[in-house]
C-alpha cells in the first residue's frame, strides 16, 4: 500500500512569492539546484506541461517523472502524462511504494502547487531574499497548517545571486493547531 508514501513539494520563493517569470527561474541559485536534485533523486517529480517545457533536459534524469496537462493528446517523451491531478498522485505514491521511496515530489508551477497544497504532507521551502518581478505565485501558507522542523542559511557566493534559506516545514496535525 502506498499511503506512507507521503506527498511533498518542493519550491523556491521570493519575498513576495514569486518562483517564476516567463517560464523560467528569477534567479540563479547553484546551491539550491543542487539541494533540489539531492532531495529529489531517484522519486518521482509531479509537474505542470509549463514547468516541463522549461526544463533544460527532459526528463530530469534518475526520476519518474510525471507531467499534469488539459491536453489528453500531449507528448512528453520519457515523462508520464496525466490529466487529472488524483490519479498522477496515486501513481506517483505507487511507483515510490514500488521503489521504495518515502515520498514523490510537486515541483511546480503554480497550478500544481495550488492543488498540491492541501494534500502535502511536507514543503521543502527555499526563501529567496529578493522580490523579483514575476508572472508565476506560490500559494500564501496558513501559519497554523505548518511547522518548521530544519533550516539552513546560504549567503550570497559564486553561484548564488542572492541569499537564501531552505526550509523543511511539516504539516501540523488538525488536533495541534491553533486558531490564531
Amino acid at each position: 500500500m502506498h499511503s506512507n508514501v507521503k506527498l511533498s513539494l518542493i519550491v523556491a520563493r521570493g519575498l513576495n512569492n514569486v518562483i517564476g517569470v516567463s517560464g523560467q527561474l528569477p534567479w540563479r541559485l547553484k546551491s539550491d539546484l543542487m539541494f533540489f536534485k539531492q532531495v529529489t533523486l531517484g522519486s518521482p517529480i509531479i509537474m505542470g506541461r509549463k514547468t516541463w517545457e522549461s526544463l533544460p533536459r527532459r526528463p530530469l534524469p534518475d526520476r519518474e517523472n510525471i507531467v499534469m496537462t488539459r491536453d489528453w493528446t500531449y507528448d512528453a517523451p520519457g515523462a508520464r502524462v496525466y490529466s487529472s491531478f488524483a490519479p498522477a498522485v496515486n501513481a506517483a505514491k505507487a511507483i515510490a511504494a514500488r521503489d521504495g521511496k518515502a515520498e514523490v515530489f510537486a515541483i511546480g508551477g503554480e497550478a500544481i502547487y495550488k492543488r498540491a497544497l492541501p494534500l502535502a504532507d511536507r514543503i521543502y521551502l527555499t526563501d529567496v531574499d529578493a522580490a523579483p518581478e514575476g508572472d508565476a505565485f506560490f500559494p500564501a501558507l496558513p501559519d497554523n497548517e505548518w511547522h518548521e522542523t530544519s533550516a539552513a542559511r546560504f549567503e550570497v557566493s559564486e553561484g548564488d545571486d542572492h541569499a537564501f534559506t531552505i526550509r523543511r516545514l511539516e504539516r501540523t496535525p488538525v488536533d495541534a493547531r491553533t486558531d490564531a
